[in-house]
Formats: C-alpha cells, structure tokens, sequence
C-alpha cells in the first residue's frame, strides 16, 4: 500500500499548483490507497476440496479533485479522478476532468473548512492487520474451520458437511486537503469472519461470524464453531403458518433491517429527496420510547470507528432516535448547507432546520466502496459508522423469552428491500435460517429455512417494540458500510407469510 506520508505530499503539492489556477475559486484533494485481502472457505465432507483457498487480494490507489470554478454562467462545480497516479500529472488530469464534467448547482454554498471540534481518535488501529502476510491471512482461516469441523465431530456429525463463508481483511489509508484550509489523513484496518454451515440432505444451516480491529482480540474459531452448533441446533425443521407473531429478531437481522431500511431513512440526503420512511417527522414519536439509535464514528475500540470523514472533519456521536423520538439525521458537509437554504426543509424534516443545527452535523461524509475501502473516485456521499441500538432498560435475552411466550425467534434473514421506495416505509425479508418457534418462553422447534417471509411495515416494527437487551455485538452483514453494535429486539404482531411450495 502506499503511505500516509506520499499520500500527504501529493496533496500538499496539489493544493499549491491549485492556488495559481485564476478560474478556481477553492478546491479539494483527497488521495487514498485500499487494500481487500480475502480467503475463502470451501469445505465438503463428501467431495475433494481444498478447504481454504488461496488468498486473493485488490489494491488501488489514486486522487480526485473535486473544484468549484468561476465562469462567465456563475459558479460552477466538477470532480475528477485518476488511478494509480498521485503525481501532479495524476493531480492535472483529475482537475481537467472536473473541468469537463462541472455543472451549476444552486444548492452548493461551499467547500468545508476546518471544524472547530478535534479529532478523537489516533493510531488506534492494530499496525499488525495493515502488515499481514498471506500465510497468516490462510492461518486464520484454517481456524474458522477448525472451530466448526470441532463443533461437528464433537457431536458425531461426520457426512455430508458443507461449510462455505470467507475471512476478510480491509485496509485503508486516506488524506485530505483543501485551499479552505482542510489538512487531515486517517489509517484504519477490519478484519472479520462470516462462515455458514450446512448438513445436506437435512435442509439445515447455521450461521456464525466474528470481527476485529486488534489481531490479538480476533477469535476467528469463534464464528466457525457458532455456525456449527445453529447448523446442528436447526435439524428437522418444520414450516409455519401465515399470521401475526410475537417476535424476537436475533443480532443479524436487526443489522440487517438497519442496514437496509432504518438507516438510510434517518440520512438527510434521503430526506432532502423526499424518500424516507420519517419524512417530517423530526422531533416526533417513530417507535417505543424504548428505543436509542445513535451513529459513533469516534468509537473507542469500534469496528467502524474513523479519525476523520472523507471531508477532512472530526468524526463524531449523531443522536438520530431518543427514547423513540427523532432528533438527528446523519449528513455530510453539502446536505448539512443545502437543508438550511431549502424552502421546503420545513415539510421535509417537520420543523425550522435553524432551530435544530445540532441534528445534522457533518460528521459522516464518506467515499466508501461498497463493502469496504475509502475511494478517491467517487464524490462524498452519507454513510453511518458505528450505528449503537440501545435501550435504557435492562432486559436480558431470558427476559425478552419470557416476555414473548409463545412466539418466533427470528436469527438470520437476507434479501431485505423496500417495496415502493424506503418513504412508505413496506418491506419484505426471508428467514434463511437460526430461527425457531418459541414456546412458553423458550426455544423450540426450528423453523425450516427459505420458508417464511417478513412482509411488514418498518413503522409497525418500530411502534410495536417490547423489549430490546442491553447486550449487543458488532455485527456486519455483506457489502455492508457500518458496523451495528446490536441488541436483540422483542415485537409484536409481526406479519409472516409462508413461501409457496414448488414441490
């Protein structure tokens, strides 16, 4: 990967030939390089195979200009980016792209300067994960397997094993600057284990994952063996009827109803284009006061956590829900500008955005590729870091068991979409397994995979809320952007439709 210390002097060296340019009012630099390291988990009890695969690996590198012009038509915006050259000759293509592709946009008030808040993190990721080599990067995932291999010979289950998932390994180090005055670098590291497990022939399958920051702290065994005994735990399983349950939604899918439908309505950019489920409904009840949704991108320790945004400003904590109220909205520098000037903010949000500054600070401007990697080709757009789901109270899982009764625990879903938008607020989701049904306040039969569907309404979920435990763990689904610390969640009244039968 390319250092920090080359990455500062290509921008140091592109803001000075910047400033002599008479038609650019400001500009800003950002040079970033991205590593993805991956092995992946292949293993058949039945077949010949490998069982780890060889570790495959993508790095790029390069610097976008993003520049404000004064021309004969009024102000005018543009961003361009170059790969793999960071010279000024990288730094001039860029800036002629921007040129060729600058466009007026009423909306834009300025590029950020720096924040009078300081950033709160600093070398606080593991110097271990951004030197690994590939022999260790297979190493740990020969663990994976051996945790879920023991957990299955532990139990005499022997024939007819798959266990498929990967290890993943991002590295990514980023600077920024601008003629405004911006100066900022930042260096994180992830690592994480998501594995699945399944007993052909007896429709069954679990799953496990595992995440870090510190190699030291990294237990990937951990998502193998957790996979194992779901995959074990879920033999038999049976179907179930359509109707309204009481619910207990395990960790992945609370981050995965985060992920898909919660978080992106609690974005201002979504509330500025009229698309979210809480349109106007800043400073109003959206679910059971129970609720504390908060985004924290200054973590100590978080798997999310970042020194600074993509726009060179502090990262920090975004209150969103409180106590089941809306009291923020994630945003970036531009939204946080455009929505002070807009003249149907009010309808939008619900109140005078003047009133309320503190809800949308920029502190989640982010480049993020999709899964991973802060990216010098694309424009600065929202993205959450740390989403904590939280509660004051002091539920245990025991307690949320009793609470439910007779009902369904729901662990794994996929496939989760909108219908008609996120503004109405439908959804739909399948139950791909880890679930059961409940019974007095326990677990019981397993609930057959790829059977049931969620088809609700996310405001229903919301309101209908009954308890959530204090307990959470950092969970991330695929080509997910943050980490949700989540708890699990009790509901009630959950819509459930069976999947038609093709036998």
């Amino acid at each position: 990967m390319i250092t920090i210390n080359k990455l500062r002097r290509s921008i140091r060296e592109g803001i000075g030939f910047i400033k002599g340019i008479g038609d650019i009012i400001d500009a800003e630099i950002v040079a970033s390089s991205n590593a993805n390291l991956l092995t992946r988990l292949n293993y058949t009890s039945h077949i010949p195979c490998n069982g780890v695969e060889e570790p495959k690996s993508t790095e790029s590198y390069g610097v976008g200009v993003y520049a404000v012009f004064k021309t004969t038509d009024g102000i005018k915006t543009g961003f361009g980016s170059e790969p793999g050259d960071l010279s000024l000759k990288g730094i001039r293509k860029s800036l002629d792209k921007a040129r060729r592709n600058m466009v007026y946009d009423p909306a834009f008030k300025s590029l950020p300067h720096p924040s009078n808040e300081k950033s709160l993190l600093r070398g606080y990721h593991d110097q271990r994960l951004m030197e690994i080599k590939d022999e260790e990067i297979v190493n740990l995932g020969w663990r994976v397997l051996e945790g879920a291999i023991g957990v299955f010979n532990d139990t005499g289950v022997s024939e007819k094993i798959i266990i498929g998932g990967d290890l993943i390994l991002i590295q990514e180090r980023i600077a920024v600057g601008s003629t405004t005055g911006i100066d900022a670098y930042d260096e994180t590291s992830l690592i994480m284990a998501s594995v699945t497990s399944m007993i052909e022939g007896e429709n069954t399958k679990g799953s496990g994952w595992a995440t870090g920051i510190c190699m030291d702290k990294f237990y990937p065994e951990e998502a193998g063996a957790e996979s194992a005994r779901s995959a074990i735990a879920t033999r038999g399983g049976e179907r179930i009827d359509d109707g309204e349950y009481n619910v207990i939604i395990g960790r992945q899918p609370v981050t995965d109803l985060m992920n898909n439908i919660i978080i992106p309505s609690l974005t201002l950019s979504m509330i500025d284009a009229s698309s979210s489920a809480f349109l106007g409904k800043m400073r109003k009840k959206v679910s059971a006061e129970d609720l504390i949704i908060y985004d924290s991108g200054a973590l100590p320790g978080g798997l999310g956590s970042k020194s600074i945004t993509c726009e060179g400003l502090p990262t920090g904590r975004t209150d969103l829900i409180e106590n089941g109220v809306i009291v923020g909205f994630l945003a970036n520098h531009y939204y946080s500008c455009k929505i002070l000037g807009d003249d149907e903010a009010k309808r939008k949000l619900g109140v005078d955005p003047n009133d309320y500054k503190e809800g949308f600070v920029p502190r989640n401007g982010f480049r993020f590729e999709t899964g991973g990697g802060r990216s010098y080709r694309r424009k600065v757009g929202i993205s959450p870091t740390n989403v904590m789901v939280d509660t004051m109270d002091e539920f245990t899982t025991e307690d949320l068991f009793q609470k439910v009764g007779n009902g369904v625990y729901i662990g794994r879903i996929w496939y989760t979409y909108p219908m008609n938008g996120l503004g109405p607020g439908d959804f739909t989701s399948t139950i791909i397994g880890d679930s059961y049904l409940i019974k007095n306040g326990k677990l019981s039969t397993p609930i057959k995979p790829n059977t049931i569907r969620i088809n609700d309404n996310i405001n229903n979920l919301l309101m209908n809320i009954t308890g959530i435990t204090r307990d959470k763990r950092p969970t991330i689904i695929w080509a997910a952007d943050e980490v949700v610390h989540a708890p699990e969640i009790a509901m009630k009244g959950v819509k459930l439709s069976n999947i038609v039968r093709w036998n």
